[in-house]
């Protein structure tokens, strides 16, 4: 597990801010994803919400330099399997289930499982799980509430995602137990409709220069 938690970080910690992606349309995939990544954003999280879920991620994975394709809204190991064949390089789920943590321990590539309560980071943790998607963020308490976890709960980092923007993304990223968070502002539905690449790389920058 400890291998799989290094190689995870590894990708989390390659900026403050993880894209949450939805894509209907296959063609948009590879400019969006380019777009992030010159932005400084490479690691993209692309939701199986959609049908083109799966085929965006292959894309990104085979046409994207630079791109670390992640696959989100993962709920069932079929699922699961299919993400990692697409290209995935690391797997979110808003929740967790034991067949998930089963599947998870059959793959090579690592989960981020999803966490909103105290006694589900507990739980995780039995799992030998160290790193976690608190979701949904500001619905389930925001930054207020995952610093009170700081400390009864040390050694647990989180990827917190769900109401997140610009405005308090440094609330969250501010805290000692989180990693970076997810967000979709960074590609919002008007600029992808527009084509507007341009102007989700500067989204894409600002967002990088969260770190500082």
């Amino acid at each position: 597990m400890s291998e799989k938690t290094d190689r995870l970080l590894s990708v989390l910690k390659l900026q403050p801010v993880v894209p949450v992606l939805i894509i209907d349309d296959l063609a948009i995939a590879v400019p969006l994803a380019r777009a992030l990544v010159a932005g400084g954003l490479k690691a993209i999280e692309i939701t199986l919400r959609t049908t083109a879920a799966l085929e965006a991620i292959r894309a990104v994975a085979n046409e994207v330099e630079g791109a670390v394709a992640g696959a989100g809204t993962v709920l069932n190991a079929a699922q699961y399997e299919a993400a990692v064949e697409a290209g995935s390089k690391f797997i979110v789920s808003p929740g967790t289930t034991q067949e998930l943590i089963d599947a998870a321990n059959d793959s090579e590539i690592p989960l981020l499982p999803g966490a909103a309560t105290a006694s589900e980071v507990m739980g995780l943790r039995e799992e030998g799980y160290k790193v976690m998607k608190f979701f949904p963020a500001e619905q389930a308490g925001g930054a207020a509430y995952l610093k009170s976890l700081s400390s009864p709960l040390a050694g647990t980092l989180f990827c917190p995602t769900g109401g997140i923007s610009l405005s308090n993304a440094k609330d969250y990223l501010s805290l000692p137990n989180v990693v970076c968070v997810g967000g979709s502002w960074v590609a919002p539905k008007e600029l992808i409709a527009k084509g507007d690449w341009a102007g989700i790389t500067r989204l894409a920058a600002e967002a990088f220069a969260l770190r500082g």
